[in-house]
Protein backbone atom coordinates (compact mmCIF):
# COMPACT_ATOMS: atom_id res chain seq x y z
CA UNK A 1 0.00 0.00 0.00
CA UNK A 2 1.05 3.46 -0.42
CA UNK A 3 0.35 6.76 1.71
CA UNK A 4 1.08 10.48 1.33
CA UNK A 5 0.83 13.45 2.59
CA UNK A 6 0.93 16.89 1.65
CA UNK A 7 -1.08 18.92 4.52
CA UNK A 8 2.46 20.88 5.22
CA UNK A 9 5.15 22.50 3.40
CA UNK A 10 6.21 18.82 2.14
CA UNK A 11 5.65 15.91 -0.01
CA UNK A 12 5.92 13.02 2.25
CA UNK A 13 5.48 9.65 1.16
CA UNK A 14 5.76 5.50 1.95
CA UNK A 15 5.46 2.09 0.45
CA UNK A 16 4.34 -0.06 3.36
CA UNK A 17 4.10 -4.50 2.17
CA UNK A 18 3.21 -7.05 4.02
CA UNK A 19 2.97 -4.81 6.70
CA UNK A 20 6.96 -4.04 6.14
CA UNK A 21 8.39 0.00 5.92
CA UNK A 22 9.69 -1.05 2.39
CA UNK A 23 10.71 3.06 1.13
CA UNK A 24 9.69 6.59 2.20
CA UNK A 25 10.32 9.91 0.33
CA UNK A 26 10.26 13.38 1.88
CA UNK A 27 10.71 16.75 0.20
CA UNK A 28 10.12 19.91 1.70
CA UNK A 29 8.54 22.53 -0.65
CA UNK A 30 6.59 25.59 -0.17
CA UNK A 31 5.22 25.39 -3.80
CA UNK A 32 4.87 22.99 -6.66
CA UNK A 33 3.06 20.34 -4.78
CA UNK A 34 0.50 19.60 -7.57
CA UNK A 35 3.48 19.13 -9.84
CA UNK A 36 5.76 16.98 -7.58
CA UNK A 37 3.19 14.75 -6.09
CA UNK A 38 2.98 12.06 -8.75
CA UNK A 39 6.28 12.09 -10.29
CA UNK A 40 7.75 11.69 -6.17
CA UNK A 41 4.82 8.56 -5.72
CA UNK A 42 6.26 7.32 -9.39
CA UNK A 43 9.82 7.42 -7.68
CA UNK A 44 8.93 6.03 -4.66
CA UNK A 45 7.35 2.81 -6.37
CA UNK A 46 9.59 2.45 -9.29
CA UNK A 47 12.64 2.39 -7.08
CA UNK A 48 11.15 -1.05 -5.62
CA UNK A 49 10.32 -2.22 -8.81
CA UNK A 50 6.30 -1.55 -8.69
CA UNK A 51 3.84 0.74 -10.11
CA UNK A 52 0.31 2.04 -9.59
CA UNK A 53 -1.65 -1.06 -10.82
CA UNK A 54 0.57 -3.72 -7.99
CA UNK A 55 -1.02 -1.54 -5.07
CA UNK A 56 -4.33 -2.83 -3.36
CA UNK A 57 -4.87 0.28 -0.74
CA UNK A 58 -3.98 4.53 -0.31
CA UNK A 59 -3.50 5.92 2.63
CA UNK A 60 -3.63 9.79 2.70
CA UNK A 61 -3.42 12.63 5.22
CA UNK A 62 -6.46 14.48 5.45
CA UNK A 63 -5.48 17.39 7.76
CA UNK A 64 -5.71 19.57 9.47
CA UNK A 65 -2.95 21.97 7.70
CA UNK A 66 -2.43 23.89 4.36
CA UNK A 67 -5.59 24.15 2.65
CA UNK A 68 -4.23 23.77 -0.40
CA UNK A 69 -1.92 21.06 0.18
CA UNK A 70 -4.42 18.75 1.92
CA UNK A 71 -6.84 19.50 -1.45
CA UNK A 72 -4.12 18.70 -3.59
CA UNK A 73 -3.41 15.41 -1.66
CA UNK A 74 -7.05 14.38 -1.44
CA UNK A 75 -8.02 14.96 -4.42
CA UNK A 76 -4.59 12.59 -5.81
CA UNK A 77 -5.87 9.92 -3.45
CA UNK A 78 -9.39 9.59 -4.71
CA UNK A 79 -8.61 10.09 -8.37
CA UNK A 80 -6.06 7.13 -7.55
CA UNK A 81 -8.54 4.96 -5.98
CA UNK A 82 -11.10 5.58 -8.47
CA UNK A 83 -8.88 4.80 -11.35
CA UNK A 84 -7.54 1.37 -9.58
CA UNK A 85 -10.21 0.09 -8.08
CA UNK A 86 -8.65 -0.02 -4.79
CA UNK A 87 -9.97 1.41 -1.04
CA UNK A 88 -8.28 4.82 0.14
CA UNK A 89 -8.53 5.59 3.81
CA UNK A 90 -7.92 9.34 5.17
CA UNK A 91 -5.65 9.49 8.49
CA UNK A 92 -6.41 12.71 10.40
CA UNK A 93 -3.22 14.56 11.89
CA UNK A 94 -4.56 13.22 15.02
CA UNK A 95 -4.45 10.12 14.49
CA UNK A 96 -0.82 10.40 13.35
CA UNK A 97 0.26 12.14 16.64
CA UNK A 98 -0.83 8.74 18.47
CA UNK A 99 0.81 5.39 18.85
CA UNK A 100 0.78 3.47 15.52
CA UNK A 101 2.46 0.18 16.82
CA UNK A 102 -1.01 0.32 19.50
CA UNK A 103 -3.31 2.21 17.16
CA UNK A 104 -6.35 0.65 19.46
CA UNK A 105 -4.97 1.38 22.61
CA UNK A 106 -6.31 3.39 25.55
CA UNK A 107 -9.63 3.90 26.44
CA UNK A 108 -9.40 7.74 26.95
CA UNK A 109 -6.65 9.84 25.10
CA UNK A 110 -6.79 13.75 24.33
CA UNK A 111 -4.72 14.43 21.32
CA UNK A 112 -3.36 17.72 20.87
CA UNK A 113 -1.75 19.21 17.53
CA UNK A 114 -0.25 22.60 17.30
CA UNK A 115 -2.54 25.00 15.70
CA UNK A 116 -1.44 28.92 14.93
CA UNK A 117 -0.56 31.74 17.41
CA UNK A 118 0.27 28.85 20.37
CA UNK A 119 -2.66 27.40 20.71
CA UNK A 120 -3.82 23.77 20.00
CA UNK A 121 -6.25 21.52 18.90
CA UNK A 122 -7.26 18.34 20.58
CA UNK A 123 -9.97 16.19 20.14
CA UNK A 124 -11.20 13.06 22.47
CA UNK A 125 -10.24 9.07 21.30
CA UNK A 126 -11.63 6.17 22.76
CA UNK A 127 -9.05 2.59 21.80
CA UNK A 128 -8.41 4.76 18.33
CA UNK A 129 -11.80 5.91 17.75
CA UNK A 130 -12.71 9.17 17.97
CA UNK A 131 -15.19 10.65 20.41
CA UNK A 132 -16.07 14.13 19.44
CA UNK A 133 -15.04 16.94 16.88
CA UNK A 134 -12.04 18.25 17.71
CA UNK A 135 -11.58 21.92 18.96
CA UNK A 136 -9.39 25.04 20.00
CA UNK A 137 -8.06 25.94 23.00
CA UNK A 138 -5.20 27.52 24.85
CA UNK A 139 -3.03 24.48 25.97
CA UNK A 140 -1.83 26.46 29.55
CA UNK A 141 -5.44 27.39 30.42
CA UNK A 142 -7.81 24.13 29.09
CA UNK A 143 -11.20 24.03 29.92
CA UNK A 144 -12.57 21.75 32.34
CA UNK A 145 -14.78 20.15 29.92
CA UNK A 146 -11.74 18.38 28.63
CA UNK A 147 -11.56 16.42 31.64
CA UNK A 148 -12.17 12.50 30.86
CA UNK A 149 -13.22 10.00 33.28
CA UNK A 150 -10.49 7.66 35.01
CA UNK A 151 -6.83 7.22 33.41
CA UNK A 152 -6.76 9.95 30.88
CA UNK A 153 -4.10 10.64 28.90
CA UNK A 154 -2.80 13.42 26.82
CA UNK A 155 -0.87 12.84 24.01
CA UNK A 156 1.11 15.75 21.31
CA UNK A 157 2.08 18.59 21.13
CA UNK A 158 2.41 20.40 24.80
CA UNK A 159 0.79 17.87 26.53
CA UNK A 160 2.17 18.31 29.78
CA UNK A 161 0.20 21.98 30.07
CA UNK A 162 -2.93 20.43 29.12
CA UNK A 163 -2.43 17.32 31.04
CA UNK A 164 -1.28 19.33 34.81
CA UNK A 165 -4.87 20.47 35.42
CA UNK A 166 -6.57 17.34 35.22
CA UNK A 167 -3.87 15.17 36.95
CA UNK A 168 -3.41 13.23 33.58
CA UNK A 169 -0.43 11.00 32.22
CA UNK A 170 1.16 13.03 29.46
CA UNK A 171 2.94 11.81 26.38
CA UNK A 172 4.55 14.86 24.54
CA UNK A 173 5.32 13.99 20.88
CA UNK A 174 6.45 15.58 18.11
CA UNK A 175 5.91 13.43 14.44
CA UNK A 176 8.25 13.53 11.91
CA UNK A 177 7.51 10.18 10.14
CA UNK A 178 4.30 11.32 8.99
CA UNK A 179 3.84 8.71 5.79
CA UNK A 180 5.30 5.90 7.79
CA UNK A 181 2.70 6.43 9.99
CA UNK A 182 -0.14 6.74 7.74
CA UNK A 183 0.39 3.92 6.01
CA UNK A 184 0.35 1.54 9.16
CA UNK A 185 -2.91 3.71 10.34
CA UNK A 186 -4.34 3.23 7.33
CA UNK A 187 -3.52 -0.27 6.71
CA UNK A 188 -5.16 -0.59 10.58
CA UNK A 189 -8.27 0.81 9.60
CA UNK A 190 -8.58 -1.27 6.54
CA UNK A 191 -7.92 -3.96 8.60
CA UNK A 192 -10.48 -3.88 11.53
CA UNK A 193 -13.20 -2.23 9.26
CA UNK A 194 -16.27 -4.38 8.70
CA UNK A 195 -17.45 -2.09 6.16
CA UNK A 196 -15.80 0.20 2.71
CA UNK A 197 -14.40 2.32 4.47
CA UNK A 198 -16.07 6.52 3.32
CA UNK A 199 -13.64 8.32 0.75
CA UNK A 200 -11.44 10.54 2.26
CA UNK A 201 -12.59 13.91 2.43
CA UNK A 202 -10.78 17.10 3.92
CA UNK A 203 -10.23 17.81 7.31
CA UNK A 204 -10.69 21.95 7.97
CA UNK A 205 -10.80 23.13 11.78
CA UNK A 206 -10.35 27.22 11.18
CA UNK A 207 -11.31 29.48 7.79
CA UNK A 208 -8.19 30.61 5.61
CA UNK A 209 -6.30 33.77 7.19
CA UNK A 210 -6.19 34.42 3.55
CA UNK A 211 -7.98 35.71 0.07
CA UNK A 212 -8.84 32.00 -1.87
CA UNK A 213 -6.38 31.70 -4.91
CA UNK A 214 -7.46 32.89 -8.14
CA UNK A 215 -6.63 29.44 -9.56
CA UNK A 216 -9.32 26.57 -9.21
CA UNK A 217 -8.12 24.61 -6.37
CA UNK A 218 -8.05 20.58 -7.22
CA UNK A 219 -10.94 18.90 -8.29
CA UNK A 220 -12.72 16.39 -5.65
CA UNK A 221 -13.53 13.43 -7.61
CA UNK A 222 -17.09 11.90 -6.45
Amino acid sequence: MLAFDTSGPWIAAALLCGGVLRGQSFAETTRGQTEGLMPQLEALLDGHGLGFRDLDLIGVGIGPGNFTGIRISVSAARGLALSLGVPAIGVSMFEVMRDPTGPGAHAQELVSIEAPRGQAYVQHFRYGVPQAAPELIDPEAPPEALRLPVNMRVTGWQAEAIARPFGAEAEPRLIEDIAPRIARLAQWRHDTLREAPERPAPLYLRPADAAPPSDPPPKILD
